[in-house]
């Protein structure tokens, strides 16, 4: 693991957390999670949010004793050797990347809407959405973390406006019945909070990056667990209790309900949330993948000119721009497919739970048997394996990515064996 020299303090490492997990599903989660499982999908987030808390403890344990830019690789190389690292690695770097167009895409899809603009616009706007950011992770993380910290409380304010503005207007009967979809529903429910509560994984990739990393990130982590679950059990119970059955109705649930409830206001406010929540998770999931890809250049995953950048302080630049490469591709396969998130949805969702698998069972072999530590990570393990088992047919992305790392470590290990026997002495 690299010597710790970083920068980045509580209040910024709290924007970077808010900002990776509390994210675009505001824009979207709470109207569909009331289409599939009524005024029960409060329960359903009070349930994943507490699932949660012992995944992002973990992350935050690992994070804040081993800063390392590998991040969850680092910690199954330690734990599991090097295949499985490139597993964890690639995973992260080519297939949670796949959900990078979706975000900027979603907020172009709000932001669309909104202005009644043309919606021939929409890649031009997702483009935007997607290279400011990017931009700024060329300058490092420290100035993408002083951004993010605006950003993120920008969103923090606005979130608050909105249940400010709706709670006066919840009408018990919204809530009646209670769980008409039954506990199926508030399983389907659960599943798509998983896109909600995703995230905790990035502090590590940047854990380098922080000052005293043992005492800043569990704050940071803690504080943000705390406003994301506050902010998202409050914004389900005002959704459902100011629109009733209509909740789950419609592409832009977020601005119906702003518009019942602040209707002068309405477009402006969702605008700028679309806006922030965009740029400020793409912020914080570039600055992890620029560090990531520069740690797997650094271990040999990756061709070692993509190393540059791996240590704190210094701007993963090459690694960023590989990462701007495999977005376009992802962007292209969206734009054949008219924008249908959903074909690249499930991918980083898989990528995402099979990451949380290998970074909890690396928690469960690094940490003292039986410590506290050790504890929190067997349930985080075992809640992350439903986690695996419930993305079904989707895990095949994920077997294709460790295909490909397995081929990786067999070419590498003839290609040592061919220099071993070149360098050996002839009898």
């Amino acid at each position: 693991m690299s010597e710790h020299k970083g920068t980045l303090g509580i209040a910024q490492g709290t924007a970077l957390y808010i900002a990776s997990v509390l994210g675009t599903g505001i824009l979207v989660l709470p109207g569909l999670a009331a289409q599939v499982a009524g005024p029960a999908s409060i329960l359903s987030v009070a349930i994943i949010f507490v699932l949660s808390i012992p995944l992002a403890g973990t992350f935050a344990a690992l994070a804040a004793r081993y800063p390392d830019s590998g991040g969850v690789a680092s910690y199954v190389r330690t734990s599991m050797g090097n295949t499985w690292a490139r597993v964890a690695g690639y995973l992260f770097y080519f297939g949670v990347a796949a959900g990078e167009p979706v975000v900027a895409v979603m907020g172009a899809e709000y932001v669309i809407a909104i202005t009644g603009a043309d919606r021939s616009l929409l890649p031009a706007v997702a483009a935007v959405l997607f290279l400011v950011p990017f931009t700024l992770n060329l300058f490092g993380v420290k100035v993408a973390g002083w951004v993010q910290l605006g950003l993120s409380a920008l969103l923090v304010v606005v979130v608050v406006g909105v249940i400010s503005y709706g709670a006066p207007a919840v009408q018990e009967t919204s809530f009646q019945p209670f769980m008409p979809h039954g506990w199926v529903g508030v399983g389907v429910a659960i599943s798509l909070f998983v896109w909600a509560f995703a995230g905790w994984e990035v502090g590590t990739h940047i854990a380098a990056e922080f000052k005293n990393p043992r005492k800043t990130i569990p704050i940071a982590t803690g504080i943000a667990l705390v406003i994301v679950g506050t902010a998202y059990l409050a914004l389900q119970w005002v959704t459902i209790g100011v629109l009733g059955e209509n909740a789950g109705k419609g592409s832009v649930p977020l601005l119906t309900l702003v518009n019942e409830t602040a209707p002068k206001a309405g477009s402006i406010i969702i605008a700028s949330i679309a806006a922030i929540v965009s740029l400020g998770v793409l912020n914080a999931y570039l600055a992890a993948i620029g560090k990531l890809g520069a740690s797997l250049g650094r271990d040999g995953d990756l061709p070692h000119y993509f190393a540059q950048g791996s240590e704190p302080d210094e701007v993963p630049r090459r690694s960023l721009m590989l990462s701007l490469g495999i977005s376009i591709i992802f962007f292209g396969i969206l734009f054949a497919q008219d924008f249908q998130l959903l074909s690249l949805i499930p991918i980083h969702l898989s990528s995402m739970v099979a990451i949380y698998v290998l970074g909890m069972t690396a928690a469960v072999l690094i940490f003292p048997r039986w410590s506290g530590d050790w504890w929190v990570a067997v349930v985080a393990l075992a809640m992350t394996i439903v986690l695996l088992v419930l993305n079904g047919p989707n895990v095949f992305f994920t077997i294709g990515v460790a295909v490909i790392a397995v081929i990786v470590t067999v070419v590498k290990r003839r290609i040592a064996t061919t220099q071993a026997k070149k360098a050996a002495p002839t009898a």
